[in-house]
């Protein structure tokens, strides 16, 4: 059975995409902060008939974050897909527009997104070279691709993953390894800003699996 790691894994998309995977007969391994949610959503998946365990680990203690990869791939026989969404908290961070961004407005959203996507890549990838193949799935919002003045800290740091992604792209073309951008342009679920658009996390997920199987695209961006 093949393995599918999400670093931030939540009880939206990260469960959604979960599923989606371990409905193909994917193992799970399921990386965030906080051990008690991940241990609630791996007892759902296991409920579901989903092999699934967690490991905790700080996205942003790049230690922590590459043992917990490691410690994975040791207990599942290897990480076959790598799925990074860990995402800021839109209510419990200063939003600032782009000419009242100060670096530091910038630096915490650069390590929780780019650097984190660092981190886990180097922990994977060595193997997946290795054997010739895997993937590699990044999730970003859709400001990364058409940005708006009021999160221009946020937008700034989103792009930048972008960036590195779709450049990872470019550099494993012919290696068997899979890396692509996911833009996600909606508010997820209930409980987002008035005439936001919004979706499922189950509407969503099945672009992950496009991307692994079909291994032609660098980039998906979700709209509605």
């Amino acid at each position: 059975m093949p393995t599918l790691a999400i670093v931030g894994a939540g009880p939206g998309m990260g469960l959604a995409i979960a599923r989606t995977f371990g409905s193909q007969g994917y193992k799970v391994a399921l990386i965030a902060r906080n051990r008690a949610k991940l241990d609630d959503l791996a007892g759902q998946l296991t409920a579901e008939g989903i092999t699934a365990a967690a490991f905790p680990a700080d996205v942003l203690d790049h230690d922590a974050l590459a043992q917990a990869l490691k410690d994975a791939a040791t207990l599942f026989g290897g990480i076959d897909v790598l799925e990074h969404s860990p995402a800021p908290s839109i209510g419990s961070m200063a939003l600032a527009s782009p000419s009242q961004t100060n670096p530091s407005d910038v630096q915490g959203l650069i390590d929780l997104l780019l650097y984190s996507a660092i981190t886990a890549t180097q922990a994977v990838l060595p193997a997946m070279r290795e054997a010739g193949a895997g993937t590699l799935l990044y999730t970003n919002g859709g400001g990364s691709v058409d940005p708006h003045p009021m999160l221009g800290n946020v937008n700034a740091a989103q792009a930048a993953l972008r960036n590195w992604v779709l450049n990872l792209h470019k550099e494993l073309a012919g290696t068997g390894i899979q890396a692509a951008h996911v833009a996600i342009g909606v508010w997820i679920g209930a409980g987002g800003p008035p005439g936001a658009p919004t979706a499922e996390a189950e509407e969503i997920a099945p672009l992950y699996w496009d991307l692994h199987t079909q291994r032609d695209e660098v980039e998906r961006v979700f709209t509605v």
